[in-house]
């Protein structure tokens, strides 16, 4: 075995998970409190933001796939993915901030300043997490070496995940002096920073060292046709529509879950370090200490079970979860922490899972068709998953304003009902539809270990400095 095949340092596994710690400051924060800071903030309408996500991802359909096949064919001394995350950090950081700046403008104009700034974030997102994302399957050509180095990422994603469940609400308040605008403006100036950062250290701590064919030209055509044959990318392609669609409606009604239904109203459930937890950061935080505990179990468990055989199990039991949610009384607090905190240990492990499957779906294309399309392969899964979130968020707006929902106001039974089953039953059966796409998926390991050994025979280990 190679150089290029031996295990990944801690160091490089360290700074590669940093990468997804950059892109979770923004992306949890979206997830759980961008249509909340729309609505009840900036003064938008649910369906105006709802439509929004929706028409903004018209740009991913071309600029997803674009970068990851313009991805594919840079050539630098540092890789092929790499000189993204350097290049590309600062944009994204002062993007995610201009979202929260907040400027005076008559409504429409608030509206037009959304798009402009959800789609340059969007795209620089895209510039950014496709090479990142697509880094990841050229990393090392060993699947178990991925799938350790995918949970490195997530630990990193969720600690990320953490921080913003935790301490968005108490900080903004601390920071604002009780102005949610000065105080969004503030935490995600912090994030800002602190995402360039951690792009920067992943760019310099990690390494590329699996590279296309030595033969392979250049065909956009051949590419695309390479990636629609690939049965197993299609197969996770659709589940993480699905998956993702859940997460967004899920994680869009949690403010207003507990705001409106369980009826928090910012009062201090405990102190520490100069920060008020009120209810709703305390169930958020506990619910991504639980996956983080979840995460743990990654290695154990691919090690002994098919990850397909993994994802079916898992996913049920966090559908389970969801589902049970909805018969929970709005009085029994510790209840629904309990039963959160369960769902999230059962959920703790997929996504490391998943995304080392992406990285197998990679290889076996390559095996397949003998062309090796990284970028494409993972800027799809980055637009089926940007596509399932838009969609998701957008099904939020469009829940919130079918039952009536008006921010800032005492709801009606109608609009509280909408409000529950947009965080309870509505994502259960996402999740589900989503679950049922793994059934199709037909690429075990035995599969695994034969390509990596046919594709180790071949010409196709590179190295960057």
């Amino acid at each position: 075995m190679s150089s290029n095949t031996a295990k990944l340092s801690f160091t490089e596994k360290v700074g590669y998970g940093l990468g997804d710690g950059a892109s979770n400051f923004f992306f949890q924060t979206f997830n759980v409190f961008l249509l909340y800071y729309y609505t009840d903030i900036f003064g938008l309408s649910p369906a105006a933001v709802g439509t929004m996500f929706l028409i903004t991802k018209l740009i991913d359909v071309v600029t997803d796939p674009v970068m990851g096949m313009v991805a594919d064919r840079t050539n630098t001394r540092w890789g092929k993915f790499r000189p993204y995350l350097l290049w590309m950090a600062l944009p994204y950081g002062i993007c995610g901030y201009a979202m929260f700046a907040n400027p005076e403008l008559t409504e429409s104009g608030k509206l037009i300043y959304a798009y402009i700034t959800y789609t340059l974030m969007m795209l620089a997102y895209t510039a950014i997490n496709v090479p990142y994302s697509a880094l990841m399957g050229v990393i090392s050509p060993v699947s178990i070496e991925r799938t350790k180095v995918s949970s490195y990422r997530f630990f990193f994603a969720f600690s990320a995940g953490w921080l913003i469940v935790t301490f968005v609400r108490p900080l903004k308040d601390a920071l604002g002096g009780g102005d949610e605008v000065l105080g969004f403006q503030l935490v995600m100036a912090i994030f800002a920073v602190l995402s360039v950062a951690f792009f920067w250290i992943c760019f310099a701590t990690t390494k590329e060292r699996v590279a296309p064919p030595v033969k392979q030209s250049t065909n956009v055509k051949a590419d695309l046709a390479a990636l629609l044959s690939n049965g197993p990318w299609l197969v996770l392609f659709i589940a993480g529509i699905l998956t993702l669609m859940s997460i967004a409606v899920r994680a869009g009604g949690t403010m207003y879950y507990f705001k409106y239904f369980i009826g928090d109203d910012g009062a201090v459930l405990f102190h520490l370090l100069g920060l008020d937890f009120d209810r709703t950061s305390v169930f958020m935080s506990l619910g991504t200490i639980a996956m983080l505990f979840g995460l743990l179990f990654t290695k154990w468990l691919v090690t002994r079970y098919e990850k397909r055989t993994l994802m079916i199990a898992l996913s049920l039991g966090n559908v389970a979860a969801s589902i049970g949610f909805f018969f929970i009384p709005p009085d029994m607090y510790w209840t629904m922490v309990l039963v959160n905190c369960l769902g999230s240990i059962i959920n703790g492990p997929t996504p490391a899972i998943v995304w080392a499957m992406y990285a197998d779906s990679a290889d076996y294309g390559e095996w397949k068709t003998g062309r090796r399309t990284t970028g494409l392969v993972f800027s799809g899964i980055q637009f089926a998953h940007k596509m399932g979130l838009a969609v998701g968020a957008g099904l939020s707006g469009y829940i919130l304003a079918w039952y009536g929902f008006v921010a800032n106001e005492a709801q009606t039974e109608s609009a509280m009902m909408g409000i529950r089953l947009m965080f309870t039953i509505f994502p259960g059966v996402l999740a589900m539809l989503g679950t049922l796409a793994f059934l199709f998926y037909r690429l075990d390991q035995n599969t695994i270990s034969r390509i990596e050994s046919e594709l180790g025979s071949s010409d196709r280990e590179g190295a960057t400095a």
